[in-house]
């Protein structure tokens, strides 16, 4: 067995009266690709910091093979003092070559001649990113690497991170990223580290059963660690029902919406009833706007209804911001009309957010000094509020400056959403949270009464929380589709070619006929490429080959079956007595539902071009 690439050794480190970590052990081998999960404030990124030795521990060894070079991402990369990014991004002793920073610029879309001074957080990830990946690591240390990243971005990076030959931990809130990506879970909580050999996609399974055998020991505890535990618990046990219950009424509003957005006639009598228009928010007719010459966006328009949850996607640049100040009156446009319900109360929580004062305490920033929040019209004591938003209640005097970045994320989310409103606009609400609060998050938006507008690059925040998606692609056109990214990925991709009506129907996927994650991508990259069956477009006349046209029969019966096998694998890693009843039976569920995906995915992608191909033959 080679040795490993880095190994730490029983570290503890001192952090004010307590211990951060004790008794930690990590082996990072050859090719490993490791989550790191923890929520805000475990220390994920202080353990990042021991791993490159960028700080000592207070006890315990740190080993790294000769001539291997650790290189880390950092989440919010430094540039003061540089003229330009390229400065930035040559700066030291162990700078990488500056044609291998510049070939991934390159791919990155960005300008390293821009004034660092004023680059966006974006402009400066990627430069942060173009060095990293250039420096020629063994083992990269990733600290929310898609943040500020737009999609084609994210993309890109995942799929170089797919052919890279080293090992990399990874820290990030994008499920989808983690799930394509890693192998393997590392999970940070309370100051203990436990190493799981299953991808993310099986993270919540094994949490849950870790939860569980806690819980079975706390019987016998103290009432001191019993709330302690709670915490623990209120993050990880039952969050799969949950999750399960809440995407399966999104489901039944995208249902709903689909159909208002069907043929002109359904639609049109839809929108006719008097619920609908008593329901009506902002309704944009033929809107357009322009820039310098630019054309930002479209004659487009929209009706939006209480309730609704509108995601906004595109590249940056694309105009998504654009977009949202339209629709809730911050900006005019050129032409068209925009109106609005006349008791619309907005409350923004945008991506640029404000700092806190760090001698603040969270009851100032909530109550106002006091012990009672109100929220939305309804009083409730500080304290309960503090456990709604995954705050131990003790922490009401706790200073802001105490709070690491995705503590002080979450509190300024506690504080909005206490706001009267009944329009809630999201600007990049993921950003510095951590997986628990995710699901927070996502429990709000589903339990809110008003509509919300939410621009994100979070693909399966989206799939997971929107009703209808508006996707920019940067020629100024606007694209209205029923559901998440999922879905308005598989649109654009539809669009790049004439399409013909054809008798043959997607595969059916239970109430929701979404494709599954990564088709649209698929699908986008498959076009871009042209036609799988060989130069050109196929002749009108022609028919399908016995192959394509037996696949074109019988691949949505074998869909719908791995489907079910797929559901049934899920159902018996859902078991919490599972992994310790049976680790061995829990990893091998994990594996063969990873399979069960797999084939479905290639299934469908297969199934897709040759429905493509009969729609071209006609």
């Amino acid at each position: 067995m080679p040795a490993p690439i880095l190994a730490v050794e029983n570290l503890a480190l001192q952090q004010g009266d307590g211990w951060l970590f004790t008794d930690l052990s990590l082996f990072v081998g050859e090719n490993d690709r490791l989550a790191l999960i923890g929520r805000n404030g475990a220390g994920k990124t202080t353990l990042f910091r021991l791993l490159a030795g960028q700080v000592e521990a207070d006890r315990g060894r740190r080993t790294v093979q000769p001539g291997r070079r650790i290189v880390t991402l950092l989440q919010d990369p430094s540039v003061e003092g540089f003229a330009t990014l390229a400065d930035f991004a040559l700066a030291g002793a162990d700078a990488p070559p500056a044609h291998a920073v510049q070939a991934i610029a390159d791919q990155l879309g960005i300008d390293l001649g821009r004034d660092a001074a004023t680059a966006s957080g974006g402009e400066r990830r990627r430069a942060a990113i173009a060095r990293a990946l250039a420096s020629e690591p063994d083992l990269l240390l990733l600290d929310e690497p898609t943040n500020h990243l737009d999609l084609d971005a994210i993309q890109w990076l995942e799929d170089w991170l797919t052919r890279f030959r080293g090992a990399f931990i990874v820290i990030s809130h994008d499920r989808a990223f983690l799930t394509r990506l890693t192998r393997a879970c590392l999970w940070l909580d309370r100051g203990t580290l436990r190493r799981q050999e299953v991808g993310f996609g099986g993270f919540e399974a094994w949490a849950e059963s870790i939860a569980e055998e806690d819980a079975r020991a706390a019987q016998k505890l103290d009432s001191k660690l019993r709330l302690e535990l709670h915490w623990l618990q209120r993050g990880v046990t039952a969050r799969r029902r949950r999750n399960q219950g809440r995407l399966a009424k999104l489901h039944e509003m995208r249902a709903a919406r689909r159909a208002m957005l069907g043929a002109p006639g359904v639609a049109k009598l839809a929108l006719a009833s008097d619920d609908v228009k008593t329901r009506m928010v902002i309704e944009a007719d033929a809107i357009t706007k322009s820039y310098g010459g630019r054309i930002i966006l479209k004659p487009f328009s929209i009706r939006i209804q209480r309730g609704d949850r509108i995601g906004i996607v595109g590249g940056n640049g694309t105009g998504k911001t654009t977009l949202l100040r339209l629709l809730t009156g911050e900006l005019e446009p050129d032409s068209g009309t925009v109106t609005r319900a006349k008791t619309l109360a907005g409350v923004l929580i945008d991506q640029q957010r404000r700092l806190m004062d760090p001698a603040k305490r969270v009851r100032d920033i909530l109550a106002n000094g006091g012990d009672w929040v109100t929220v939305r019209g309804e009083k409730k004591h500080i304290q309960g509020y503090l456990k709604d938003f995954l705050f131990e209640p003790g922490l009401a005097d706790a200073r802001i400056g105490t709070f690491s970045g995705g503590e002080r994320s979450r509190l300024l989310l506690a504080r909005e959403f206490a706001r009267e409103s009944n329009l809630l606009v999201l600007d990049e609400p993921t950003n510095d949270l951590d997986l628990e609060t995710l699901d927070l998050l996502q429990d709000v938006i589903a339990d809110y009464d008003g509509t919300v507008l939410i621009v994100s690059h979070d693909r399966d925040f989206l799939d997971r929380t929107v009703t209808m998606t508006i996707g920019l692609d940067g020629s100024g056109q606007a694209l209205l589709v029923a559901g998440g990214y999922q879905e308005v990925a598989a649109a654009w991709a539809a669009q790049k070619q004439p399409r013909k009506t054809s008798s043959a129907s997607p595969p059916a996927r239970g109430s929701d006929p979404s494709l599954s994650s990564g088709t649209g991508e698929r699908l986008a990259e498959r076009e871009r490429r042209g036609p799988a069956s060989g130069g050109g477009q196929p002749s009108p006349g022609k028919k399908l080959s016995f192959r394509d046209q037996h696949d074109l029969d019988r691949l949505p019966a074998e869909i719908a079956r791995l489907d079910a096998e797929i559901a049934a694998a899920e159902t018996a890693l859902a078991d919490p007595d599972l992994y310790t009843r049976n680790p061995a039976r829990f990893t091998a569920l994990s594996k063969a539902a990873d399979e069960l995906r797999a084939r479905k995915d290639a299934a469908e992608t297969r199934w897709l071009t040759v429905a493509e191909l009969a729609e071209a033959l006609g």
